[in-house]
């Protein structure tokens, strides 16, 4: 894996040098992610008000603050998830579609590996990253690079001296993350499939947006004044709300969608 990994990063570099004055930008592009993210964090106040200035201090600090704002829920109902005995196969031309639309200037996760090799890979990548996503999900397993990510924290608003104002992003592998849009859109498709979406539901929907739920809502807000209607709107704004699901009922949910449970296994 270490000289694969080693051989593709050569040919990358060779393949921008033979194309000198044409490839610099992708170069520097290069150069840029493999230095990693630089930008660092300001003291931070602890509890009691206290500064704190030691870099592997301020990364437990958000490191703890991180963990108590997930949900944890014990005494998940116990639903018996669907299970195919077919054996999953990957689509190729749903890797071939993800490897077109994967962006050349993604993080490097913790492995290392640049988006830029599977782009550069092309289509000789593609029957090896499909078995590899069948060898995972068929036998309920990971690889060990796959299940590690570098948190960068990002602020979001607020004093800079407070936990709570920087979002956390996880800088994992590039070919976990395109698995990952492999079994989302799978898992889409059984949902499709099945019907099981509220119709209303926009944003992570094909074909739906931000955009589409706000055109609904001004149409509903128009049609309600040109027929004289009474129309009532409630807008609510949930606090960390994708901290605060509980994740273990969410994957029970998702097993009882129609969804095989060797996938579930996969996400959990």
């Amino acid at each position: 894996m270490l000289s694969a990994k080693r051989n593709a990063l050569d040919s990358f570099l060779n393949f921008i040098l033979q194309n000198e004055g044409k490839s610099w930008s992708e170069f520097y592009r290069f150069a840029n992610r493999r230095k990693g993210n630089r930008e660092n964090v300001p003291a931070l106040k602890d509890g009691n008000g206290g500064l704190i200035t030691d870099p592997v201090e301020k990364a437990n600090h958000l490191n703890n603050y991180y963990a108590t704002v997930f949900g944890c829920e014990r005494d998940t109902p116990n639903i018996n998830p669907t299970h195919s005995d077919k054996t999953f196969t990957t689509k190729i031309n749903v890797i071939r579609k993800r490897l077109k639309t994967i962006g050349s200037n993604k993080s490097v996760g913790s492995n290392g590996i640049p988006s830029a090799i599977l782009k550069f890979g092309g289509e000789a990548m593609i029957p090896f990253l499909a078995r590899l996503l069948d060898n995972t999900v068929n036998n309920g397993t990971l690889p060990r690079d796959w299940k590690s990510a570098e948190v960068v924290p990002i602020h979001k608003g607020g004093h800079r001296s407070s936990a709570k104002n920087y979002r956390p992003v996880s800088l994992a592998s590039v070919v976990c993350k395109s698995v990952e849009h492999v079994i989302t859109e799978y898992t889409r498709k059984v949902w499709d499939d099945r019907d099981w979406l509220y119709e209303g539901q926009h944003r992570f929907r094909t074909g739906y947006s931000c955009e589409s739920q706000i055109i609904t809502v001004c149409q509903d807000i128009s049609d309600a004044l040109d027929e004289a209607t009474r129309l009532d709107a409630i807008i609510i704004d949930f606090s960390k709300a994708f901290d605060l699901v509980p994740y273990d009922r969410l994957l029970t949910k998702i097993a009882v969608s129609g969804v095989d449970s060797r996938v579930v296994v996969w996400i959990r």
